[in-house]
């Protein structure tokens, strides 16, 4: 397996270690001391997502933000990409630390990972945060917008092609994330090569490729077994400019909230937003 070839960012108040979650070892970013809080990052990104919200946070919590197998400076093995897996690999992750039961916040698949830890573990969380994700058990619409959002997992998901486009074109990764972005200022250029640089690496680019591979074949349609059980708060947070939200039927109601002008990177374009979600939400109980 090659490592990742690119520095890790730097982020006052953060430091880093590497876990071993049962059979994979992930990187971890940690700051601040108190009751911990779980961020989980999506695709194509890592643990840098949250840096504009990390900050603040740990002035109250202990905030923990793992990358996830395959991604960032985890390790990034052949297999193991579904969704339940990478949620097995977090409660690894907690028994390695030590703790019981942790709040939980998952942007992108962070989201639907967090659905499948609370079906998999309720009592190790507190409450569930997911941005930028629609529930799992929602319906997706059949118009245009959806074939045109998904067809950027189909090229993922191709073993050979995606695979290339990964590793020898980074421009896609990066104007994918600007084409789901709102608020343009949100990324410079360099986290802009932090994302798609990394995966350039060939591990992580299959790792990407079994990702979307996984939910195309096996995933897409059982999702409707991951609502939380009866006393687990959860919430949805989306842009309502978010691409995915054009793809499937959801509104504004008792667990979700549309949050105007913004796009699908809600915790770099609307960090504020987020953090007024978190202490109002999970981090309030």
């Amino acid at each position: 397996m090659t490592e990742a070839r690119i520095e890790l960012p730097r982020l006052e108040g953060v430091t880093h270690r590497f876990v071993q979650a049962g059979a994979v070892e992930l990187h971890v970013a940690e700051a601040g001391t108190g009751p911990p809080l779980l961020l989980v990052h999506g695709w194509p990104q890592h643990w840098w997502s949250w840096r504009a919200v990390i900050p603040e946070l740990a002035r109250t919590h202990r905030v923990i933000c793992p990358d996830l197998r395959g991604h960032g400076w985890s390790q990034a093995p052949r297999g193991g990409y579904a969704k339940a897996t990478l949620a097995a690999d977090l409660l690894a992750l907690l028994d390695a630390l030590g703790i019981e039961q942790v709040a939980y916040a998952g942007h992108d698949w962070g989201g639907w990972i967090g659905f499948e830890l609370a079906r998999l573990a309720p009592e190790r969380l507190s409450g569930l945060l997911a941005i930028s994700i629609p529930p799992p058990w929602f319906s997706p619409r059949r118009s245009p917008d959806t074939a045109l959002f998904a067809s950027y997992q189909v090229l993922l998901s191709t073993p050979v092609l995606g695979q290339a486009v990964l590793r020898n074109v980074p421009q896609f990764v990066e104007r994918l994330i600007r084409a789901a972005t709102t608020r343009q200022e949100a990324f410079g250029p360099e986290d802009l090569r932090l994302y798609s640089e990394i995966l350039r690496d060939p591990d992580r680019a299959a790792a990407s490729t079994a990702l979307y591979r996984t939910f195309l074949t096996r995933e897409l349609t059982s999702g409707r077994a991951l609502k939380p059980p009866p006393g687990l708060p959860y919430s949805v947070l989306m842009g309502r400019r978010d691409p995915i939200r054009r793809a499937v039927r959801i509104r504004d109601g008792d667990t979700v909230r549309l949050v105007e002008g913004v796009g699908h990177f809600l915790p770099e374009e609307a960090p504020d937003v987020v953090l007024e979600a978190l202490r109002s939400g999970i981090l309030s109980r």
